[in-house]
């Protein structure tokens, strides 16, 4: 079915073509031809109905994705009409540095659909522009250089939509200058994860908005008052779980988690910062993503008095940011160690805001037991309680602390992890905070 709705599009796509040539050369009108998509379950008819795409949209999706499965597409029905060859500019079309067929470009599609209209030229242009697939970042122009038109820049689709409409899967963005961003995941669970009955509620807050946010839009008050999106900050020391309770969310609620990439985002030259952002939020605005800002207060700061144009220039981006994520239609989270840290128009914009405490002894009990692996065990004279009792540390500190003794304990062929392991790895933990054991 899958293959057979690509098929029959593509024959749509020829016949249009067909009829605007004809039309051209015996200088007639062309018609166009019924076009009805059916629910047949493929990826590509799937994707028409559910954005509701205009026979124009349809036939410019179709011509920008036609040359990815068809390199001679274009070439193959103009030969029909030129069979000697010739340069045929009204077309459109260039070049690749690769493929060796025809790549449409704006110019092309305006001449599939409006052929010398003038009007339905520059309605084209609009939908190139600013229709549903451009501003949903699906489909974009390659900029062109000053003075040549803006419609001879090639149509570009989305590269992740063009495997999803052909293959039916979900392609990975790759981590790159054009995307600061990495999927981040774990084969952690919720019962490796220890947090006290507050936090763990307010966890539940963000489930509930998820599964059913989207009743909630469809009534007719609502939805033009509130925005779609979700703005949550977790807020706590390092080591208490903040990334990995991102991570497990997104595994919960069946959404992939990217974590900003702050050293490929923040640039000292003036606007280059919001251009990066700029780029993972267009790309993450139409997917089923939760983005996740580890250490936020380093884009979201606070504000500064101006004494300076850089001053200036570091509020106009605080300024672009808190338009950005009111805008974001997704669940977006950041994460700080120090809340006082945030600028005070981004914590009144969040939903929720979430404290990840240092854990008390009870939970840095529960926290040593599920550390310890299946396959060493403490020796006997190992008393967790105590060790949980007498020092602080977190869980980030406690999984180190594990990982140590147990390296020991497989270096000297020992089933039994020992105590002694134990405390010289408390105090190497102690060492790197600075702090003295008693």
């Amino acid at each position: 079915m899958q293959t057979q709705s690509i098929t029959d599009s593509f024959e749509v796509l020829n016949q249009v073509i067909h009829n605007r040539l004809q039309s051209h050369f015996n200088n007639a009108d062309a018609i166009f031809p019924a076009v009805k998509v059916e629910d047949d379950g493929s990826p590509l008819n799937g994707f028409i109905i559910k954005h509701q795409l205009p026979l124009e949209e349809y036939i410019i999706l179709l011509t920008a994705l036609v040359p990815h499965l068809k390199a001679t597409f274009f070439e193959n029905i103009i030969q029909e009409f030129l069979p000697q060859g010739g340069d045929f500019s009204e077309f459109g079309g260039v070049k690749g540095n690769n493929h060796r067929g025809l790549l449409p470009t704006g110019e092309t599609a305006q001449f599939i659909i409006a052929g010398n209209d003038i009007e339905k030229r520059i309605s084209v242009q609009y939908l190139l522009t600013s229709g549903i697939l451009a501003k949903h970042g699906m489909l974009s122009l390659e900029p062109v250089k000053d003075g040549e038109p803006l419609m001879s820049g090639r149509i570009i689709l989305d590269q992740e939509l063009v495997t999803r409409l052909i293959t039916g899967t979900e392609a990975t963005p790759k981590f790159s200058p054009d995307f600061p961003a990495k999927n981040i995941t774990t084969a952690m669970t919720w019962d490796d994860l220890v947090l006290n009955n507050y936090t763990q509620n307010q966890l539940n807050e963000i489930m509930v908005w998820v599964q059913h946010n989207d009743t909630l839009m469809q009534d007719e008050i609502l939805k033009r008052k509130i925005k779609p999106g979700y703005r949550a900050l977790f807020h706590g020391p390092s080591g208490t779980g903040k990334t990995l309770t991102a991570t497990l969310l997104g595994r919960h609620l069946n959404k992939e988690v990217y974590r900003i990439d702050l050293s490929q985002v923040v640039s000292k030259y003036i606007g280059e910062t919001e251009k990066n952002l700029e780029k993972v939020f267009v790309k993450a605005e139409n997917k089923n993503w939760i983005l996740f800002f580890d250490e936020a207060d380093a884009l979201f700061g606070k504000r500064t008095n101006v004494q300076n144009s850089h001053d200036r220039y570091a509020n106009q981006e605080v300024s672009y940011l808190l338009q950005r994520i009111e805008d974001f239609p997704g669940l977006l989270i950041l994460a700080s160690n120090l809340k006082s840290n945030m600028d005070d128009a981004f914590l009144r914009r969040f939903h929720t805001i979430i404290h990840f405490a240092i854990p008390n002894a009870f939970e840095r009990l529960k926290l040593w037991e599920k550390a310890f692996p299946a396959s060493y065990k403490p020796e006997p004279d190992i008393n967790l309680r105590e060790l949980a009792d007498k020092y602080e540390l977190n869980g980030a500190a406690i999984l180190n602390i594990i990982h140590y003794a147990a390296l020991q304990s497989i270096s000297r062929n020992d089933k039994y992890i020992r105590n002694d392991d134990l405390v010289e790895a408390i105090r190497k933990e102690y060492r790197k905070e600075e702090r003295t054991m008693a």
